[in-house]
């Protein structure tokens, strides 16, 4: 398998220093200066009660997707699951490898195992944002799911729709920006489910625990006719090449 080309931030001394120790600071800075804190210290831990409830709602072979110090995965294999992990973080990976779970150093937007059979793609922590296009990620998880398959993601609490472009910062060392600058989305649950209903998404529930605020989504296969959203940003940021497997959960 060829190298995966990762952004910047993602091979960070702070970034892999955080996942590997569990500790944060880390912040997301847009241009203006505005910060969003990583939740490095929750990402690291075990999968919390809001998590564990989410994973009950599971329906056949789960792909998370940027599941990052992997606790989701590694809760899904201790329930005896089929759950495979995909991160550009090598670091990321790693630690998902030590927890028990399966994982692959690759972009969402690579080829995968299993595409078109997964029974739940799940876009938790913010992942929504990848490639900042929402319905360019929405269509890539469309060719993930099976028929009547599960997409749960995860929302930012009110109503945010937000595009920027953004960098990791380090504050805990003079605050300096790590690697480029690249493309984030942050959604809320209305525009998600405007972006939803625009992309052909036939059913969708809406929830929220504690602070926490979630909508899953059913795959409907998508008409031959269809044609994808075109993001230069998501293809440029997120896509790399690299062969896939055929089942569902390959080997490390």
């Amino acid at each position: 398998m060829s190298t995966v080309t990762a952004p910047a931030w993602a091979a960070s001394d702070p970034y892999a220093t955080a996942l590997r120790t569990g500790r944060g600071p880390l912040f997301l800075r847009r241009g203006d200066g505005w910060l969003l804190p990583l939740d490095v210290e929750r990402w690291c831990a075990a999968a919390d009660a809001v998590d564990r409830a989410v994973l009950d709602r599971c329906e056949g072979a789960v792909l998370d997707v940027g599941c990052g110090p992997g606790r989701l995965v590694a809760e899904l294999a201790a329930r005896g699951r089929s759950a495979l992990g995909v991160d550009v973080s090598e670091a990321a990976v790693a630690r998902t490898h030590t927890l028990g779970g399966r994982a692959l150093h690759r972009s969402v937007f690579d080829p995968l195992p299993g595409e078109g059979g997964w029974g739940t793609v799940l876009l938790m922590d913010g992942n929504v944002g990848i490639g900042g296009d929402v319905a360019t990620l929405l269509h890539r998880m469309r060719e993930l799911l099976c028929t009547g398959g599960l997409l749960i993601v995860e929302t930012v609490p009110g109503n945010v729709d937000e595009r920027a472009r953004v960098c990791v910062v380090d504050v805990a060392h003079g605050g300096g920006a790590v690697g480029e600058p690249f493309p984030w989305a942050r959604v809320g649950t209305p525009a998600l489910l405007d972006l939803a209903r625009r992309g052909g998404w036939p059913e969708t529930v809406q929830w929220t625990d504690g602070e926490r605020c979630f909508v899953a989504l059913r795959s409907r296969r998508t008409s031959s006719r269809a044609e994808p959203p075109k993001s230069a940003a998501v293809m440029s940021s997120q896509r790399s090449r690299n062969p896939s497997g055929s089942s569902p959960v390959a080997d490390r």
